[in-house]
């Protein structure tokens, strides 16, 4: 069946400006870290997808190694644009990033300009593009002079394949120099995307500033914890749960009793504010002013659905965040 976007799907999404770029992201990105691989069904990549772009949702947000196997979720996409919103490229913010593990030798990883470039180069043909819109170091890499890779990122930026650079999982220390030596480059890094949620809360801890003082963007990944903020796991493990997969990110054994106390109180709070737990943990998010967008990573239809519903709830007040800081104090 051909694809049409639905016509008023900008009405229903809250956009922010990220830092001082041009650029204005969707409040909620998808990400395609799960359930894009070729081990997950397309029909349902297919339906997560174009159920995202109605709702407004027109940032899509990548990796090399995405999948599994690596290379198969941004195979699976560029199947689907091609298919289905390549008509739509203009009004779309796709992003992919480098610096894990992608293929054998001492150029399969980390932050060498010869891994950086030819990790794009391959990324633009698995999706079918002639351009991405936010090329990310994935990592800061520790053997590699900063320089280099930042003058990567520069390298795809001037040569028109990416639109705007970014990084991943800098250290508030990396993130200053990694800030100056692009400006310097005259390729401002507009955007830093950093695991952010309730259970781990470190990018409030310093990155938040600078990413202010800076002028740059944040966008949070992981915001439910890989399912533990959610209703998920709150009588155990299920057979078809993340934490049961082999393949999966989230681990049994982070599933501590600690960890399960705290989420059980916080559900006893959102009861109390009629939402979910989900919404909870997501709105905490949301929460913080220096918070561009939030990466979601969904399952299924449904649950996109669902945690769309945080667009239409403020921010949490003073009085609830520092009673959802009490209780993560605990």
């Amino acid at each position: 069946m051909h694809y049409l976007a639905a016509s008023d799907r900008y009405n229903k999404m809250v956009f922010r400006r990220c830092g001082d770029s041009g650029l204005k992201l969707p409040m909620i990105s998808l990400g395609l870290w799960h359930n894009f691989g070729d081990v997950d069904s397309k029909d349902t990549a297919r339906k997560i997808l174009l159920d995202a772009f109605d709702a407004g949702i027109n940032h899509f947000d990548l990796a090399n190694n995405y999948g599994p196997p690596p290379g198969s979720a941004e195979s699976t996409f560029g199947k689907i644009f091609k298919s289905d919103l390549a008509r739509y490229r203009d009004e779309l913010i796709i992003s992919t990033k480098a610096g894990y593990l992608m293929w054998p030798g001492p150029y399969g990883e980390w932050g060498s300009r010869k891994y950086l470039l030819s990790s794009l180069d391959q990324s633009l043909k698995r999706m079918d593009l002639d351009y991405v819109d936010i090329f990310y170091s994935h990592r800061y890499d520790p053997d590699t002079p900063l320089e280099e890779t930042m003058g990567a990122l520069t390298h795809a930026v001037k040569s028109g394949k990416a639109l705007y650079a970014g990084i991943s999982n800098y250290s508030p220390e990396h993130t200053l120099e990694a800030v100056r030596i692009l400006k310097e480059n005259k390729t401002p890094c507009i955007i830093h995307q950093v695991k952010f949620s309730l259970v781990q809360p470190e990018a409030n801890e310093g990155l938040a500033d600078i990413l202010d003082k800076e002028g740059i963007g944040c966008i949070a990944f992981s915001p439910l914890g890989q399912g533990i903020l959610t209703d998920r796991y709150i009588n155990g493990i299920p057979s078809d749960s993340r934490a049961a997969k082999s393949h999966g990110f989230l681990r049994k054994e982070q599933l501590t009793s600690t960890v399960m106390n705290q989420v059980n109180e916080l559900k006893h709070l959102s009861n109390k504010l009629g939402i979910s737990l989900a919404e909870l943990a997501l709105n905490w998010v949301k929460s913080h002013n220096f918070v561009t967008s939030i990466l979601l990573g969904v399952s299924s239809a449904d649950q996109l659905k669902q945690d769309l519903g945080i667009l239409h709830q403020d921010d949490f007040t003073e009085d609830i965040m520092n009673r959802i800081k009490t209780i993560m104090k605990n």
